[in-house]
């Protein structure tokens, strides 16, 4: 009779190629936003406000500095 073993070898090496491929591709996103610049900028909210009889009221929202 013959024994064989049957290792699982590659499982292992896959799970941590992909995992490592994960970070490359999260610390690549994360320089391009931070150098590039391309961060959104915070825009101040328009309000208006419509009454009764067309009446219109519109107006920017100015931020509080906390």
């Amino acid at each position: 009779m013959s024994d064989q073993t049957h290792h699982a070898t590659g499982s292992s090496n896959t799970v941590l190629a992909f995992i490592l491929g994960a970070v490359v591709v999260a610390v690549i996103v994360i320089g391009y936003v931070v150098y590039s610049g391309n961060m959104p900028d915070v825009d101040d909210p328009d309000v208006r406000i419509e009454l009764p009889g067309g009446t219109q009221i519109e107006g920017d929202i100015d931020r509080a500095s906390d």
